[in-house]
């Protein structure tokens, strides 16, 4: 009793030089008691609940379809592991170099804790902390890194570190407290699942599989030794990066254990002779940039900060999911994956100026499939010490929005003509109207409708097409062969309102967030694909033509887990139906024919029957190609590269950009043919690995009759009215008039009839107006020939000379 009377005196009288008398009473009491086998409740009155049973900070899996890991999310590499999941040579390296005594005495080593603060009060910090003290401390610093506030971080921290009497106080209060409600075991669990190992490394299990590739379980002594070792000073003891400073940390642990009797001379001997073998260091590095697919990984990532579940704002999920050890199970295939990033990488080099994309998805229900890109590399802009360093190919998912990674986006061609087409189907306008168009047109002064009403093409707009595009052809030519001024003039016909508007249900939505009707609604050559655009989006909308007419968000998150086995809700596609079956079977039965006989040819899979659309940005700025069946929907797009480490390239190429462009590290030269390159090069092989791991695949659905013949309404009569007159009237009621001339009895310009001599017509269809150009003349009267026959229609013989 003399000594602990002692003891008690010299607290006494450092705690009141400390001006700490009235914070510490109670410890030594409550200490002293501990080690009687008896305790004061006041003590556990003020322990903080997080000291009860602190949520130590746990990495984050993100794991593929087939369950492999794609990333690690962490601010601190934690893989939390029972004890008996623990090797017992790695218990008692920790205790034999931290705290021998930790099993025989309470909360604290009242000899060596009252000779610390002894030192300390004189100017010399001291060790001689419990594990348990260590243990509050630890769990101190784990919670000053969840406040988010960094002034008020920095606050907490440092009164968790401070070397002050204080500081001393409160740390055996707390590890008094704990002791009271843990057991030893418990404590010693926690301890060794939040300790810092170095090289980032936290919790033994991390510490393990980073250093030694084994886990805790399977540590061995020397494995024990090292790494019980580091816990004092993981910088400078660091093997990896202090070979000899680490060996010799070691060594001492495991001289301490000798000494202890927990190990023999021999195991020692043994031990010590061990070398660290640096080659099984196994880097466990954090987030997206480290993936094997990481802008899959980011999109992953940017759905995870946008999730209510996880958080009220973005700052509380990224906590939650960098330290809240989640299982995140994606809808990634890595086959397909694996075989688009292939065909990517093998037709384009990322060092080339330009940038080419395959994106998949499943029709129905909007998981993504596949998404890869010609720069797969994700840039980093610093270095592990926080340095400015560029190294990557790119900072952007050039597949995704602007509010998802992506850039600034592309203009998409020929592939919008698919929503002037549903756009006419679904107002009735029918597939079999053969529409009047020219080679080459210029739509300045023509009248278009906007969400507001008529209003006239002020600017120029030259739209051009192909050679043989010279006619009257109906939608099913129109899309076979993509003719421009055939969907210039059904655009112009359906209203741009409902083109844009059909467009934005299905699923489109511009690159960088502008409200499509918005901004497009009074721009005729949207139907050409001026818009800039993802291709996510793109492929989303083609995707609810495959789904018959419902609507999927695309979604990579299948499920989620939290550290105690509760599912988190993910992100629902929210599907819904769009459009009706029957317009979207429609749509897929005539845009088969760009698949059979038209542009996209050669982007076909063999013995599949195929839906879809090409596409040429203008210039050849970048060409597209769309793919789709019911069981999926793909793009494939190759474009020039907009940004400013290429634009000095295609500046000197003029206007010819993709047409012909020799790429150096590609080894090939482009053209510009968006069913070759785009689809027979990048869809195909891309587009025929995927399918081929759908068990159960699914066809198109014939359409009914009535949707592709279109409304029928009524015609009004032109009878007794001028040419002029027929026209107003046909063109206020919606229809376009054509004339006609022929021949006849009627005066020359008279109105002779229109071509809706039933009354009725398919709405907004072509009426043709039959002009009269007067009678027939009559044919000439022939010439008779001197000396030759006069029997009308007979040849004259040529006598023979000589005869």
């Amino acid at each position: 009793m003399g000594k602990r009377l002692y003891s008690l005196i010299m607290f006494l009288f450092v705690a009141f030089l400390g001006g700490l008398l009235s914070a510490g009473l109670i410890v030594p009491v409550a200490g002293i008691a501990s080690t009687a086998g008896t305790s004061m409740a006041s003590s556990l009155d003020q322990l903080p609940a997080e000291l009860e049973t602190p949520p130590q900070p746990e990495r984050s899996r993100l794991l593929t379809a087939d369950g492999k890991v794609l990333a690690y999310f962490y601010d601190e590499n934690r893989v939390y592991v029972p004890l008996d999941k623990i090797s017992p040579l790695m218990r008692q390296a920790q205790i034999a170099i931290e705290d021998q005594r930790f099993y025989e005495h309470g909360a604290l080593d009242l000899r060596g804790t009252l000779r610390a603060l002894v030192s300390t009060s004189q100017g010399n910090t001291q060790g001689a902390s419990t594990l348990t003290q260590q243990y509050v401390r630890l769990v101190l610093l784990e919670n000053a890194e969840e406040i988010s506030d960094e002034a008020q971080k920095k606050v907490a921290k440092d009164a968790a570190t401070e070397n002050t009497l204080g500081r001393k106080v409160r740390e055996l209060r707390y590890a008094i407290a704990i002791e009271e409600k843990f057991s030893k075991d418990e404590i010693l669990e926690r301890y060794l699942n939040m300790s810092y190992y170095g090289d980032g490394a936290y919790g033994v299990e991390a510490a393990a599989k980073h250093y030694f590739n084994t886990s805790a379980a399977k540590l061995t002594l020397a494995q024990s030794a090292m790494l019980a070792g580091l816990v004092r000073n993981p910088v400078t003891t660091n093997p990896v990066k202090h070979p000899q400073a680490g060996i010799s940390r070691r060594n001492d642990v495991l001289t301490r254990m000798y000494t202890l009797g927990e190990i023999t001379a021999s195991q020692l001997e043994e031990a010590k002779a061990e070398p660290f073998d640096a080659s099984k260091v196994k880097q466990s590095l954090s987030g997206c940039a480290n993936s094997k697919y990481p802008f899959v990984c980011d999109y992953a990532y940017k759905t995870l900060l946008k999730m209510p579940a996880l958080g009220d704002n973005s700052e509380e999920r990224e906590n939650l999911v960098k330290r809240g050890g989640l299982t995140i199970q994606t809808l990634i295939d890595p086959a397909a994956q694996d075989k688009a990033q292939s065909v990517i990488s093998n037709y384009i080099d990322a060092r080339d100026p330009v940038i080419s994309v395959i994106t998949m998805l499943q029709p129905g229900t909007g998981l993504i499939k596949a998404m890869a890109q010609s720069r797969p590399v994700m840039g980093i802009n610093k270095d592990a010490k926080g340095k400015d360093q560029w190294k990557g190919e790119t900072y952007y998912n050039y597949a995704a929005t602007a509010d998802m990674g992506g850039a600034e986006g592309f203009q998409a061609g020929s592939t919008f003509k698919i929503f002037t087409a549903a756009a006419a189907l679904d107002e009735g306008l029918g597939s079999y109207d053969k529409i009047k168009i020219d080679y080459e047109h210029n739509y300045q002064g023509e009248t278009f409708r906007n969400c507001d009403g008529p209003f006239v093409q002020l600017g120029k707009w030259p739209v051009t097409g192909g050679r043989g595009q010279v006619g009257r052809f109906d939608m099913w030519a129109g899309v076979k062969h993509s003719m421009n001024n055939y969907f210039a003039r059904l655009i112009q016909r359906v209203g741009i309102c409902p083109v844009v508007k059909m467009a934005a249900k299905l699923g489109l939505k511009s690159a960088d967030g502008q409200d499509l009707v918005k901004a497009y609604s009074s721009i005729p050559s949207f139907t050409l694909g001026v818009a800039g655009i993802s291709p996510l989006s793109l492929t989303e909308a083609y995707a609810t033509f495959a789904a018959r007419g419902i609507r999927c968000d695309p979604i990579i998150l299948k499920s989620i887990t939290n550290r105690d086995g509760q599912d988190v809700p993910v992100p629902s596609a929210n599907c819904q139906r769009v459009i009706s079956e029957d317009l979207a079977d429609a749509i897929n039965a005539i845009f088969q024919g760009p698949y059979n006989g038209g542009t996209a040819t050669a982007a076909r899979v063999w013995g599949v029957k195929m839906a879809g659309k090409t596409g040429t940005v203008p210039d050849n700025k970048a060409i597209w190609t769309m793919g789709y069946t019911p069981d999926l929907a793909a793009a494939a797009m190759i474009s020039y590269d907009s940004g400013p480490n290429s634009i000095k390239f295609w500046k000197a190429r003029g206007t010819r950009y993709l047409r012909g462009v020799y790429l150096k590290y590609s080894k090939r030269t482009l053209y510009g043919a968006s069913g070759q390159e785009a689809g027979g090069r990048l869809l195909k092989p891309a587009f025929a690995a995927a399918l081929a791991d759908i068990d159960q695949k699914h066809q198109f659905v014939d359409p009914p009759r009535d949707i592709l013949v279109g409304e029928k309404v009524d015609v009004p009569s032109c009878s007794g009215m001028s040419v002029s007159g027929c026209k107003a009237r046909l063109l206020n009621a919606g229809f376009t008039p054509v004339e006609e001339k022929q021949y006849s009895d009627y005066p020359v310009g008279a109105l002779i009839g229109t071509s809706a001599s039933g009354g009725s017509a398919t709405k907004a269809s072509t009426i043709t107006l039959y002009v009269s150009k007067g009678p027939e003349p009559l044919p000439p009267t022939p010439t008779p020939t001197p000396g030759g026959p006069t029997t009308p229609g007979a040849t004259p013989r040529t006598p023979r000379p000589g005869g």
